[in-house]
């Protein structure tokens, strides 16, 4: 398995191997890799000719300096899952260094609005941040299809407006949320959860799951307060919120209509570990 440590040595190489008609794969990830990376590392090793994956904890996306100093950085352990999936993967590892020179600083986005919704309205920053390492990825591997999963679909929303706003050619491909068996869904940051508070948090999934089963018999204000209890009853977490949003603006709504499509959104805290989560409600 090839790993890069430097965009100009992972620029050759791809020059090197890349004929007319070849398509690459790209999934970019920041490690700790668990069974919902390697899904879309097979979707595109199945998909594309090259698949390239990106392991790199992106400081500029981090409001919050103790968050970003305790993601976990797991190297080896991913190289030996991406294996798993095909030894023929190229990895890319880059150092601070190589992405940002001496300036560890992002750019301004304009994303419509879709960045100051949600996840942007708590964490100030956070898609400028992802604005600026998606678009350089992007630009160094130059990929033909790109792979996100679900659970972040905000930030696939982002994704996709980067990519039509500056021209970028690639196609953005939606990967469904792989779960852990009692349904919280696979993240990075579970695993800095105790095991107890892994197993409760179950919890998520499950007020997540009853506000789809009553969404359109009982309003948006009773399916908030319905989800606050359900997650906040036994004192282990903590709701920061709880949005129905139309999925295409992911503005959030008090009131619903016909011929929209909503999703809930989720943010959680168990202790100082941040969970997120989302399902499609029609």
């Amino acid at each position: 398995m090839l790993i890069f440590n430097n965009q100009e040595a992972l620029s050759a190489h791809l020059s090197s191997i890349r004929k007319p008609q070849t398509t690459t794969g790209f999934v970019p990830t920041m490690g700790a890799l668990h069974d919902g990376h390697l899904s879309l590392l097979s979707e595109s090793v199945a998909q594309n000719d090259i698949t390239v994956i990106s392991i790199f904890v992106n400081p500029t996306q981090f409001n919050n300096a103790d968050d970003l100093a305790k993601y976990p950085r797991t190297l080896d352990a991913d190289v030996a899952k991406i294996e798993t999936v095909s030894a023929d993967i190229l990895v890319y590892a880059p150092s601070v260094n190589d992405i940002y020179g001496s300036d560890t600083v992002s750019g301004q986005f304009d994303f419509d609005g879709l960045e100051n919704q949600m996840e942007g309205k708590f964490r100030p920053g956070h898609f400028d941040g992802v604005g600026t390492i998606v678009k350089f990825l992007f630009e160094i591997v130059e990929p033909t299809n790109a792979y996100f999963g679900e659970k972040d679909f905000q930030q696939l929303q982002i994704v996709r407006k980067l990519v039509s706003k500056h021209g970028i050619p690639v196609k953005v491909v939606l990967c469904p949320i792989f779960r852990e068996p009692n349904g919280l869904a696979m993240s990075s940051r579970n695993e800095r959860l105790a095991p107890e508070t892994r197993e409760k948090a179950a919890v998520i999934y499950k007020a997540l799951t009853t506000a789809k089963q009553l969404f359109g018999t009982k309003s948006v204000r009773q399916l908030r307060d319905l989800v606050t209890e359900m997650v906040e009853q036994n004192g282990t977490f903590r709701l920061e919120y709880f949005e129905i949003a139309d999925e295409a603006t992911l503005v959030p709504v008090e009131k619903t209509e016909n011929n929209v499509k909503y999703r809930a959104f989720i943010a959680v805290f168990a202790n100082d570990i941040r969970l997120i989560d989302t399902v499609s409600l029609n």
